[in-house]
């Protein structure tokens, strides 16, 4: 039995793109909140998305010579954190969020078509972007063939408590001061997409299903702040 069910989630009339005109609305939202984007997501999750990040890259146990690719960079959190004991390379679509990033090795590329050799890296992270791709299929299909055999992927994205009281509380904060807080301090309307967003998000069960069809083994999900946010990771099959 799946541990969330993202369906159950109300989502507000228009604060959604249609699928076919989801790709620039992301690229231009996240070009447009890019210059407080690092100071939303401190505030927001009270820095633990640190935390978080640090967790997923433990599960990678990654070598000092191992190669990492960072996909939906954005400004370069997961790069920073891997410059410390490893080579990375960041990826993202949007070029304003690259811009606002202080970190090297950052390219402007689509998630659905990089451009790297197959087999080109020893692991792969990704921080809260699954909501936002078109195709998820495609993406895990990427990560598949981008990371070597045995090759370790991990993925921190938000989630919702299955708990239906705190689930209760936590969509008071998410769904509504959130947005009120993107509203007053990045002056943008932007953060009611990136909390109603959760509707695209796949159950565990269809996430899992999802990555063994790319041709991923031992997948895990660790939750955290009582089911807020998720830590997904697997291993590439040989």
């Amino acid at each position: 039995m799946s541990r969330t069910r993202f369906s159950t989630h109300k989502v507000r009339p228009g604060t959604l793109p249609q699928i076919e005109k989801k790709a620039a609305f992301v690229r231009e939202m996240f070009d447009d909140i890019s210059p407080r984007y690092d100071l939303m997501n401190r505030i927001m999750t009270g820095r633990m998305d640190q935390k978080w990040r640090k967790y997923a890259v433990s599960t990678l146990n990654l070598n000092r010579t191992d190669l990492v690719l960072d996909i939906a960079c954005g400004t370069g959190d997961f790069v920073q954190l891997l410059q410390n004991s490893n080579y990375s390379i960041g990826v993202d679509f949007s070029l304003g969020m690259l811009i606002h990033s202080k970190q090297p090795n950052l390219i402007q590329s689509d998630a659905n078509r990089l451009p790297f050799k197959d087999r080109s890296f020893d692991a792969i992270t990704c921080g809260f972007a699954l909501r936002n791709f078109t195709r998820l299929d495609v993406v895990f299909a990427e990560m598949a063939r981008l990371v070597k055999p045995k090759g370790k992927i991990a993925i921190v994205e938000v989630s919702r408590p299955a708990n239906p009281v705190i689930n209760r509380f936590h969509s008071i904060y998410f769904d509504h001061i959130i947005p009120l807080m993107g509203s007053m301090i990045a002056k943008k309307r932007a953060y009611s997409y990136l909390s109603a967003s959760t509707a695209y998000l796949p159950d565990e069960d269809k996430l899992r299903d999802a990555l063994v069809e790319a041709g991923f083994i031992d997948i895990h999900f660790k939750y955290f702040l009582m089911g807020s946010s998720q830590v997904i990771s697997a291993t590439k099959g040989t």
